[in-house]
C-alpha cells in the first residue's frame, strides 16, 4: 500500500540530456510512490530542459545563468551578475513554492538553487552521474545533505559520510527495452536478416563520430551491415546531404531518436560517446558497445567513464583521435565476432543498476522525514 503523502519537491539542473533525463527519472520515481507530490523544476533559460521538462509533464522555471567560458569573452563579464540574479530568483522561488526538499543533478542551473536551499536549511540532495565529479557538484558538496553517486572512489571529491552509491537513474522506457527486437527493427524500417549497428553521438551530435562514419559508411554497408544513425541536430543536414547518393534501405539517418528503447532493441552493436547516461542505459540493455569518449569535457571524464568498463572487459574504446582510422574497422570486426559480442554484452549487463531512480527517490523521502 503506497503511503499517500503530499510532498513538494524542487529539482534543478540541465544543459544536456545527461542531466535532464536523470532529473525526470528521479521525479517519476518519487511520483510512482507518492502520486500527489508536487514538483517544480528549475533550469537555465534557453537550454534544452526548458523544452524537455514540460514535454515530460512537469512545470519549470528558468534562471538567467550560464557556465563560465574558457576563453575571454563578454559573457564572462556579465557572469557575476547572472550568478547574483539567479541566487536572488532562487530565494524567491523557494519562498513561493515552499519545497520539502531540493534535488540537484548537476549543470550550472543547479548551483544557485541548491546554494539558496542550503542557506534556508531545506533538505538537499545532489546526484553526480560521472566517475569524475562536475564543477557545480564539487562546489555544492559541503553545503548539501546527501550525495548520490554512480561510481566507486567518489570520496576523492566528496565527504565520505554524505555518499550513497545508487547508480544513475535512466528513462523508464529503457528499463522495458528487452525482447522488442522485431518491434525495433520494424519501427525504423530495418530488416531482421541483417546485423544492425546503432550510432549515437549524443542529443546534439559528435563531430568526430559523424565524420568517421560518413567517410566510410559504404565500407559498412558493403559488409552487409545495416545502420541506424543518430547524427544529433547540429549535423543532420550536412550528413544527410553527404549520404544522399546512397539509396538503400540499410541506412536510416535521423537527427534525434525519441524511441531509444526500440533503437537499443534493434541494435546488435552500438557506437556511442561515453556520457554517464549513455553508459547507464547501455549497461541495462546489455549491448556490446564501442565507446568514442568526447575529449571536449571537463577533466576528460568520458574516457574515465569508459575505462571503468573496458577494464572489466565490458566494452571497447576507440579514442577520438583514432576514430577516423580505426572506428569502422573495430566495429566491423566486432559485428563479425558473435562470441565477443555475447561476452561484452554479458559483462556490461553485470554493471547495471535498474533501481537507481527508485533508490534516489527513497533517499529524498528519507531526508524529508
Amino acid at each position: 500500500m503506497t503511503e499517500k503523502k503530499k510532498y513538494r519537491i524542487m529539482v534543478s539542473g540541465g544543459g544536456t540530456g545527461g542531466h535532464i533525463y536523470p532529473a525526470i527519472a528521479i521525479a517519476n520515481a518519487i511520483k510512482a510512490q507518492y502520486p500527489d507530490t508536487e514538483f517544480l523544476f528549475v533550469g537555465a533559460e534557453g537550454r534544452m530542459e526548458m523544452e524537455k521538462v514540460p514535454e515530460a509533464g512537469f512545470p519549470i522555471e528558468g534562471l538567467w545563468i550560464s557556465g563560465l567560458q574558457r576563453s575571454l569573452s563578454a559573457d564572462n563579464l556579465v557572469f557575476p551578475f547572472k550568478v547574483i540574479f539567479s541566487i536572488l530568483k532562487s530565494f524567491k522561488l523557494l519562498k513561493k513554492f515552499k519545497p520539502d526538499a531540493v534535488v540537484g543533478v548537476g549543470g550550472y542551473a543547479s548551483a544557485p538553487l541548491l546554494y539558496a536551499a542550503s542557506k534556508k536549511r531545506i533538505p538537499t540532495l545532489i546526484q553526480e552521474q560521472n566517475g569524475y565529479a562536475g564543477l557545480t557538484n564539487k562546489m555544492l558538496a559541503n553545503k548539501v545533505d546527501k550525495i548520490c553517486v554512480a561510481y566507486e572512489k567518489m570520496d576523492r571529491f566528496f565527504p565520505r559520510e554524505k555518499l550513497i552509491m545508487t547508480g544513475n537513474p535512466v528513462r523508464r522506457d529503457i528499463l522495458n527495452s528487452v525482447n522488442k527486437k522485431l518491434e525495433g527493427l520494424s519501427q525504423f524500417g530495418l530488416q531482421d536478416s541483417k546485423k544492425t549497428v546503432l550510432i549515437l553521438g549524443g542529443s546534439l551530435g559528435a563531430r568526430t563520430i559523424n565524420q568517421s562514419i560518413v567517410d566510410r559508411i559504404e565500407d559498412m554497408l558493403h559488409e552487409g551491415v545495416q545502420v541506424l544513425w543518430q547524427t544529433g541536430k547540429f549535423y543532420f543536414e550536412e550528413m544527410k546531404e553527404k549520404v544522399s547518393h546512397l539509396d538503400t534501405p540499410s541506412l536510416r539517418i535521423m537527427p534525434f531518436i525519441k524511441e531509444m528503447d526500440l533503437a537499443y532493441s534493434a541494435a546488435d552493436v552500438v557506437i556511442s560517446r561515453a556520457g554517464a547516461l549513455s553508459i547507464s542505459e547501455l549497461c541495462l540493455v546489455g549491448k556490446p558497445v564501442v565507446f568514442v569518449p568526447s575529449p571536449n569535457v571537463a577533466e576528460d571524464h568520458q574516457t574515465k567513464n569508459a575505462m571503468a568498463l573496458v577494464e572489466k572487459d565490458a566494452a571497447l574504446l576507440v579514442t577520438d583521435e583514432d576514430a577516423p582510422t580505426d572506428l569502422i574497422d573495430e566495429t566491423i570486426a566486432l559485428v563479425k565476432d558473435e562470441e565477443r559480442q555475447i561476452r561484452l554484452g554479458e559483462n556490461i549487463k553485470t554493471l547495471a543498476r535498474p533501481d537507481a531512480a527508485r533508490d534516489i527517490a527513497n533517499e529524498v523521502i528519507r531526508l524529508i522525514k
